[in-house]
């Protein structure tokens, strides 16, 4: 398949301490500084899943931007609609969590470009040029009202072209603070309902359609690592209900036992049929991946995302979402074995976790 995977959204630098050290612990001292962010972490996987894909951001002038172009642009991801100009990069600062203590983020990332861009200094008319996907997230329309509104322009304008168009919903509860007065939840709410109508693929964790629309799975306790995994379909249906152009819903559900351990496994409901396949399957029944030792799950949604719309674009794969969700989940799965943001794994490794090859053993 030769068409083009367009991306669009927030990049920025990433900043961690040594190992597993607190911000207090670590600094001053030496930090580990990458640049990564949802929508150029998916694809950035695409690609090197073997899917040509565009990342569209806005980035500073100079060096420091020059830099985070060059580390989403070495994958071979097209970069050449990021528009640039006077401002700055945003930041984000991680602790990494290990056993019982979770991982905290600190966002500094007000007033970055992309904040004070307007949708209309995109180029869009040829951004979607040789494109049949598009992909955003509810992270960049968080981060303020400019960025809300171009994400909405974006979302008309691809489906104006014929463009596919998937949303990841990525509640992120720290940066809904741009309208004063209005809870995150509520400000989510209101945006993501303008951006849903014009989305085919919706994906989400195992709170985000809870936290932007009410809609919860019953019997779930999310913070005690606890899902109701056969209310999930249900959820999905909900909010097909409520945005029908909707044509599929997946959901990562993670069940954390501690910030080093986790089970893992994914759902995909097709509106159409009703029917909801889950990952992965041994001897017929739903049995999540274990994940214990994770070297760092920051960026293990976004390495579902793409896995998924790698499998709904694979003429193979995408003809049973069973098949299709299993690649997602594998996929994802990987992600939390290797540092930082960009998921480093191939279409070969994953569908060997798939066909059960997981044992870890040295490949000679």
């Amino acid at each position: 398949m030769n068409a083009i995977v367009t991306c669009f959204g927030e990049i920025m630098g990433r900043i961690q301490p040594e190992g597993y050290n607190r911000i207090r612990q670590a600094f001053p001292g030496k930090a580990d500084i990458t640049f990564a962010g949802a929508e150029a972490s998916v694809a950035v996987s695409l690609q090197m899943l073997g899917r040509r894909s565009r990342y569209v951001t806005a980035l500073p002038t100079g060096p420091l931007g020059d830099a985070t172009i060059d580390a989403v642009r070495r994958f071979g991801v097209d970069t050449s609609y990021v528009v640039r100009g006077v401002g700055r990069l945003g930041l984000y600062f991680v602790e990494k969590g290990v056993n019982q203590r979770a991982s905290t983020v600190i966002y500094d990332r007000a007033g970055a470009l992309v904040c004070e861009t307007s949708g209309d200094a995109y180029d869009w008319a040829n951004i979607f040029s040789g494109s049949n996907w598009f992909h955003v997230t509810g992270i960049t329309p968080a981060v303020s009202r400019k960025a809300a509104d171009a994400v909405v322009l974006a979302v008309k304008k691809a489906k104006e072209d014929g463009l596919t168009v998937s949303c990841d919903l990525n509640f992120r509860k720290k940066l809904w603070n741009w309208e004063p007065g209005t809870s995150p939840e509520k400000l989510a709410g209101r945006v993501m309902s303008e951006i849903l109508p014009y989305v085919d693929v919706v994906i989400g964790n195992e709170e985000d359609a809870q936290d932007v629309f009410g809609i919860k799975a019953e019997g779930s306790r999310v913070e005690a690592g606890e899902l109701a995994i056969d209310k999930y379909p249900e959820v999905a249906a909900k909010l097909a209900q409520r945005f029908p152009n909707v044509k599929k819903v997946a959901f990562t559900l993670r069940e954390s036992i501690s910030a080093s351990h986790n089970n893992w496994g994914a759902m995909l409901y097709d509106v159409k049929t009703g029917i909801a396949k889950f990952a992965p399957i041994e001897a017929g029944v739903y049995k999540p991946y274990e994940i214990r030792n994770i070297v760092d799950r920051i960026g293990g949604g976004d390495s579902f995302a793409a896995g998924l719309i790698f499998a709904l674009t694979d003429e193979k794969i995408s003809l049973e979402d069973a098949l299709v969700v299993s690649f997602a989940t594998a996929a994802s799965c990987l992600c939390h074995s290797i540092e930082n943001d960009f998921n480093y794994v191939t279409k070969n490794e994953i569908l060997g976790l798939m066909k059960g090859d997981a044992s870890g053993r040295v490949r000679r």
